[in-house]
């Protein structure tokens, strides 16, 4: 079984022995040896071919993607195995005085980054952030730089995405920090894996596993390394998400 990650912690990224990691690589580790699966091969790629490598038949799950009715167009998605709010990775002490999308919207001598195709793109241009103040990259580090080096002031991504980079590079935290999106600008999207169309019954069977799975002691254990606490796995388990 081929699946393809991003280095995104607390997500997916490479241990200091070079080992795959993260809660959605550990997820569907589990879930696929409880399948009988035990030899999974897991590609990096960037997040713009993720679905379009599902297609070329160039892996055959993704990690967590936000399930939106565009995506299903083209991709068929297991349910869903987090939901987590938006944030912003900023200088430390917001010198921009940022507090959401909005702000930056607000202010024109403000700069956004963002990751191409990625939800918080979408929300980045539903903010009214024009394009001649938003920069696009196409993986994690280079959109962080960007902050780092001054070109923007902000970069939207899931704010456990932000909390994760900075707990793997605490060198860092004397320069960047992290502040939510507020729920009134948007609230907390879904994520699941990614599957081929025509892959049904592979879907299928891992969403049994995973109904088996999710909100389990083991589980629960498992996501607490990742930072993830119990009342950011509830809402998954009730379906309340």
């Amino acid at each position: 079984m081929r699946f393809a990650y991003l280095i995104e912690p607390p997500f997916n990224y490479l241990s200091h022995n070079g080992d795959v990691s993260g809660c959605d690589v550990e997820l569907i580790r589990t879930v696929l040896n409880t399948l009988g699966i035990d030899t999974i091969e897991f590609i990096e790629t960037e997040f713009s071919q993720l679905l379009p490598g599902l297609a070329a038949h160039r892996w055959d799950i993704t990690t967590g993607l936000f399930d939106t009715a565009e995506r299903r167009k083209i991709a068929t998605f297991s349910r869903p195995i987090w939901a987590l709010p938006d944030g912003l990775l900023i200088k430390k002490g917001n010198p921009a005085k940022l507090t959401g999308y909005r702000s930056v919207a607000q202010d024109a001598s403000r700069k956004m980054v963002v990751i191409r195709d990625q939800l918080q793109h979408r929300a980045t241009i539903d903010a009214c952030v024009p394009a001649n103040r938003t920069i696009v990259c196409e993986t994690y580090d280079e959109a962080m730089q960007a902050v780092r080096d001054g070109r923007a002031d902000a970069y939207a991504s899931v704010a456990m995405a932000h909390t994760g980079f900075l707990e793997q590079h605490p060198q860092l935290r004397s320069e960047l920090e992290t502040i939510s999106i507020p729920s009134a600008e948007k609230t907390a999207a879904r994520g699941a894996f990614g599957f081929r169309l025509s892959d049904t019954m592979l879907r299928n069977t891992i969403d049994a596993a995973l109904t088996d799975y999710l909100g389990s002691p083991e589980h629960r254990r498992m996501m607490r390394r990742f930072g993830f606490e119990d009342e950011q796995v509830d809402p998954i388990v009730s379906g309340n998400a």
